[in-house]
């Protein structure tokens, strides 16, 4: 049973949360007219200190902060890709979210799928932009409830049967409400509860375990012998020269495919100037910090001896905050983990509303639909996926969702020609982005699912094989398609679409003035 003052916390912190939600109109009211701007950006107007909070209370799911030390429980080394990842999309948010803020601030774009549609001229490209982006978040969504039931789970906060089913569904239906009511500005104002609770928590408990455990000496030493070495120098602790390809691609690859997902880029343009994209870029590594010492947590769960269920790896962690931790701390990191989940899955939600709304349901449907109908829309469908990821949840097995997400992963990053290249050159013919968006969408998805939805497969070029991310590979079939086909549409003539971004259509390169030999 759950120990009474660990569930008073908890609920404390839920109800804290559910609060926050009912003052978003607070943050910066806005007397606009009803837009889907205004509904799905916060109008634009969220400055550096909340735009941290919302961007990194965006990228750092509550599945992330499970599934990376239960993959640090289970395998070692390789988890902590999941640190240079996330190290490594500091400076490309630095560089192309400024740059699309700017574009997009400009022209009135919401989702990406708008920019490709500004950018190329092609209706047709910008749809397969935002399915994309649908395709993939779904999954990514549905896997926060995971998270969330796999820490409740392992504190005995989640009853069995249809009582836990209920506590899933009560958990979402404040958040539900306070998103469709007041878009963006709900999530954004538990951001701020989610850094506050998990920075404190999470310090706390990584204290405690080093204060029982005898330094990080002893916890790594003792996970090493569980995972079959004699100390950390001798373990799975540290990789093996064939795991570095993949630790590298997998890394770089992730990095390059999570500033594509549409929940990134909302929180980005919700932004109120690309100065503050910078700002919020160069603050982004005090979340990385958070997740080393979630996959240090992970380490530690082997060293204490803590058996997760098979299959289960993610409620190691959990687990481990349930036997050595007090009733109110344990209590307090089940509801940052939580609460961790709430703000990624409204954004998400949000996102893929709003990319249905703006480039499926205004250009094929309903292109006279007045900004008060598109608000109106969008809020429905935000609710219908947050219904749908939780009948996902109840009605696949847990395997399922991570294996889309997966796959989401290697689907998300074959739009990054259009969007991330596009940024720079429009050289890149439309029609040879699509070509080439087909064939690392089939390729990607070949590719996985013959390795058992394994996103790490073999590629062989001559010599032995080497494993490494199956997202890269794709990219580089979509890449090598689409120069290849628009060099033969241009000796073709092929028209291309309008371009009203006002962006170079080639890559140029800045020269520095000449100077004197004797000047620096």
């Amino acid at each position: 049973m759950a120990d009474g003052a660990m569930t008073a916390t908890f609920l404390v912190v839920i109800g804290g949360a559910s609060l926050l939600a009912v003052t978003a109109p607070r943050l910066r009211p806005s007397d606009r007219l009803p837009s889907l701007e205004g509904w799905a950006l916060a109008d634009r107007s969220l400055g550096p200190v909340w735009t941290w909070f919302l961007l990194g209370g965006t990228i750092f799911t509550a599945y992330t902060f499970t599934a990376v030390p239960g993959l640090a429980y289970g395998n070692g080394a390789p988890a902590f890709f999941a640190v240079p990842y996330t190290v490594i999309v500091c400076p490309l948010a630095f560089v192309l979210l400024s740059r699309l803020w700017t574009v997009a601030r400009r022209h009135g774009y919401i989702t990406a799928a708008d920019f490709v549609r500004g950018r190329y001229g092609s209706p047709s490209l910008a749809l397969v932009v935002a399915l994309t982006g649908i395709l993939a978040t779904m999954p990514y969504l549905a896997l926060q409830l995971l998270g969330i039931r796999a820490v409740l789970t392992a504190g005995d906060v989640y009853p069995r049967g249809a009582g836990g089913d209920l506590v899933m569904v009560a958990l979402f239906a404040g958040l539900a409400v306070a998103t469709y009511r007041h878009g963006l500005r709900a999530p954004t104002v538990i951001s701020a509860l989610k850094a506050v609770a998990v920075f404190v928590s999470l310090t706390a408990v990584c204290w405690l375990v080093l204060d029982r455990l005898g330094g990080p000496g002893p916890v790594f030493d003792g996970a090493a012998r569980r995972l079959g070495g004699t100390d950390a120098a001798h373990s799975a602790l540290l990789l093996s020269p064939a795991q570095q390809p993949a630790y590298a691609t997998l890394a770089f690859g992730s990095a390059l495919a999570l500033l594509m997902y549409p929940h990134v880029l909302t929180a980005g343009f919700a932004a109120d100037g690309p100065r503050t994209l910078r700002k919020v870029s160069v603050a982004l590594p005090a979340w990385t910090a958070l997740l080393a010492l979630f996959g240090f947590l992970g380490v530690a769960a082997l060293a204490v001896g803590v058996r997760a269920p098979e299959g289960g790896a993610e409620a190691a962690v959990p687990m481990l905050v349930d036997r050595l931790m007090p009733g109110p701390l344990a209590g307090l990191v089940f509801a940052a983990i939580t609460v961790g989940a709430l703000v990624p899955a409204a954004v998400m939600s949000i996102a893929a509303a709003t990319s249905f709304v703006r480039n499926v349901y205004v250009e094929y449907v309903h292109p006279t639909a007045t900004p008060k109908r598109q608000v109106r829309i969008a809020k429905a469908v935000s609710l219908t996926a947050k219904v749908g990821a939780i009948a996902f949840v109840f009605g696949l097995r847990d395997q399922d969702a991570i294996n889309l997400q997966l796959l989401g992963g290697v689907w998300i990053l074959q739009i990054f020609p259009a969007v991330a290249v596009g940024l720079f050159t429009g050289r890149l013919h439309p029609r040879a982005l699509l070509a080439g968006w087909a064939v690392g969408m089939a390729a990607g998805t070949v590719l996985v699912v013959r390795e058992g939805f394994s996103s790490v497969v073999p590629v062989g070029l001559g010599g032995p094989s080497v494993e490494i991310y199956a997202g890269l590979v794709a990219l580089l079939f979509n890449l090598t398609v689409a120069v290849a086909a628009t060099l033969a549409l241009e000796r073709l003539g092929v028209p291309r679409g309008a371009d009203l971004t006002d962006l170079p259509t080639r890559l140029t390169v800045r020269r520095r003035p000449e100077t004197g030999a004797n000047n620096p």
